[in-house]
This record gives structure tokens, sequence and C-alpha cells, in this order.
């Protein structure tokens, strides 16, 4: 098991509130040993213009995936995590229901960590992924 603490669904989700992360539907909704899943909906608050679901919208998805599954590693009364690169490939357009992103580690260092993430839409069909690469920070 890669992570040191294992919060319900119910706790992960009630630090969404006031958020980018609630603003745009982002849910919790699986936990494991080794990966961590959200679900978004693909509405008015995460399309662009054209209809589809904005890239940038996956991106949100992906790193707040990345970065709250890398904050589940650590020790937070020692460590802390922030991005320092994200990168993003959109593979198929969304245009209505929902989208599952599903982040899985590459990495587990001292002072990095890799995260893929990948996003499906709601036929299980890969729409974009995404890896992240989290800076381990010590508190002083």
């Amino acid at each position: 098991m890669i992570f040191l603490s294992q919060p319900s669904l119910d706790q992960l989700n009630f630090t969404r509130e006031e958020t980018l992360v609630n603003h745009l539907g982002i849910e919790f909704t699986g936990i494991g040993q080794d990966y961590l899943e959200a679900t978004m909906p693909v509405d008015h608050r995460t399309k662009q213009p054209m209809g589809l679901l904005h890239g940038g919208a996956n991106v949100v998805l992906a790193e707040t995936l990345g970065s709250v599954a890398s904050s589940l590693t650590l020790d937070l009364t020692k460590f802390s995590c922030v991005g320092l690169e994200i990168n993003a490939n959109h593979l198929k357009s969304v245009r209505e229901g929902t989208v599952k992103g599903v982040a899985r580690p590459i990495h587990i260092g001292r002072t990095t960590q890799v995260w893929e993430i990948k996003i499906f839409n709601e036929a299980r069909q890969l729409c974009c992924i995404s890896r992240i690469t989290m800076a381990i920070l010590e508190k002083k």
C-alpha cells in the first residue's frame, strides 16, 4: 500500500468545499491501495464554447487527483506537496455525461513524485491522459 493514510470518500469530498474542485462538480468516488478516482460532470461549468469538455477542465481533474493522491503518501506534519509540472493529451472529445479520472503512481521518491492520470468517458473510452510531477517539500 502506498498511501500512509486512507481517508473515507466523505472525508476527501469534504475538503472540496469552497474550492474550484467543488465548483466544477468534481467528486472523489474511489480509493484503493494504489489509486484514487474522481468524476466530473460534462456540463455548463466544464464545457468550452463549442460544446465540448474543456481541456483545462481535464487538467483540473488530473491535477486534483495527482495532488490529493500525492498528499496521501506523506506525513503531512513533516511534508507538503505542490505541483511542479503537468501535461495532458486530449485524445477524444466528450460532449455530455460524466468523465472519470484515475490516478496511479509512476514514481514515489523522496523529493518528487510522478503520477499518471487517465480520464475516461461513460463508455470507458480513454479521452485524456495526463502526467503530473509533484515536488515534495519538507516543512520547516
